[in-house]
């Protein structure tokens, strides 16, 4: 079976700090990212076998398989991310429960438990292995399930040449959870027809349909003087910005929405009677009402700014990435192979829309389609993040179907 290393690998990484930096300028955003990549990926590709192992400035490290029969002529790609979210990722120490009872889970010594009370899903698990964080940590499975699957794929395949494959390209790189990992991707180096991020959730999940996403920054610009004169004279900076907030469609927030339903998210809110500043994400999945509630948040700071005499709303807008469906629904291939390969194998494709944006939706653009397949991981960027060994295994056997695939 091609999974014996796989758990192994998996423990390996996830103890390894990669967290991302949002307020780094460099790429990749953290050292930890280079020296992960470059002491632990990079000598562990060359050691399974893939050629042309190498690593690139914009923080890739990059490896081939070659086909290994002359009539397959098709390149396909995996790619994964190595960093991890904004949740502390210093000392993971993994769980590993196997024969799992289905009833709720001690987090090490935290206090905390994974319980079925709050997360039902657990119930599908019972009787699989599953790895859990210690309660003060999140886990990184996030993406470190998915570099552990493609390698461990990799890694059976150059073992069993019996399994005629086309070319393979490999790629895992930094920063994806910061929104900026892709946005160095070096297309012409990758070199693929189509490719995959193996960056999903539960099992079966396809993805080819992400948000469209925008960033939006506030700063508020208040008068601060003495509340007990202030009539007529005061102008309250945080009133400013609750009053913007509160303009704003109050069922059209993540708590509120599902499925295609976009939203506004508030993400930060800070600030005196003087000044004040706010951060929103904006996503949606139509173009239309993408491009709406970009003018909406524009018409509001244009009316408050109308009730001054000076502008005390000052509002900077920028996309971040665009829904991937426009590219993939050219050419549905890489989603009618690996739905054929998941339906072969007896697992259900789950083929809905991702509430959020992987690599993929960057990369498609760049021109590579780039659907995303799971990993396995639930839960992910906190304390309660777990994944299912049996999940991540079904992953390898999907990635070693989708490219000795002949249709």
């Amino acid at each position: 079976m091609p999974y014996d290393t796989l758990l192994d690998r998996f423990l390996t990484y996830v103890k390894v700090n990669t967290r991302s930096d949002e307020n780094s300028t460099t790429t990749p955003s953290t050292q930890s990212q280079v020296d992960f990549a470059q002491n632990i990926l990079l000598p562990e590709m060359e050691r399974v076998g893939l050629q042309d192992v190498h690593y690139l400035p914009n923080g890739f490290a990059v490896g081939t398989l070659p086909a290994n029969d002359p009539s397959l002529s098709r390149k396909i790609g995996f790619i994964a991310h190595m960093d991890t979210a904004d949740f502390n990722a210093e000392n993971v120490s993994p769980q590993v429960i196997e024969n799992y009872d289905g009833l709720a889970i001690a987090l090490g010594t935290s206090g905390y438990e994974l319980s079925p009370k709050d997360f039902p899903q657990l119930t599908s698990y019972k009787g699989q292995t599953l790895i859990t964080t210690d309660g003060t940590t999140l886990l990184g499975a996030d993406d470190k399930s998915g570099i552990a699957e493609i390698m461990t794929a990799i890694e059976y395949l150059v073992q069993n040449p019996d399994i005629k494959h086309y070319e393979i390209r490999v790629g895992f790189g930094p920063d994806e959870e910061i929104g900026v990992g892709a946005d160095k991707f070096d297309v012409e180096d990758f070199n693929v027809d189509f490719a995959y991020t193996v960056d999903g959730g539960p099992l079966g999940e396809l993805q080819y349909e992400t948000f469209s996403a925008a960033a939006a920054n506030l700063e508020f610009i208040g008068r601060n003087v003495h509340p007990g004169s202030a009539k007529n004279g005061m102008i309250n900076a945080l009133q400013l910005a609750i009053d913007f907030h509160n303009q704003l469609p109050e069922t059209e927030r993540p708590e509120h929405t599902e499925g295609y339903q976009g939203f506004f998210h508030l993400m930060n809110l800070e600030g005196t009677v003087d000044h004040a500043t706010s951060a929103y994400i904006i996503r949606d999945f139509a173009d239309d009402t993408f491009q709406a509630r970009k003018q909406l948040l524009q018409d509001i700071a244009d009316r408050m700014n109308a009730q001054f005499d000076t502008e005390r709303v000052l509002l900077k807008m920028h996309d971040q990435y665009y829904n991937m469906r426009k590219v993939i629904e050219k050419d549905m291939t890489p989603i009618t192979i690996a739905k054929t390969v998941m339906e072969q194998q007896g697992i259900t494709p789950v083929i809905e829309p991702v509430r959020g944006g992987t690599d993929g939706s960057k990369i498609s653009f760049l021109g590579i389609p780039t659907p995303n397949l799971f990993a396995g991981g639930e839960n992910m960027h906190g304390r309660f993040e777990f994944v299912s060994l049996q999940t991540m295994e079904k992953a390898v056997d999907v990635i070693i179907g989708i490219v000795s695939h002949k249709g």
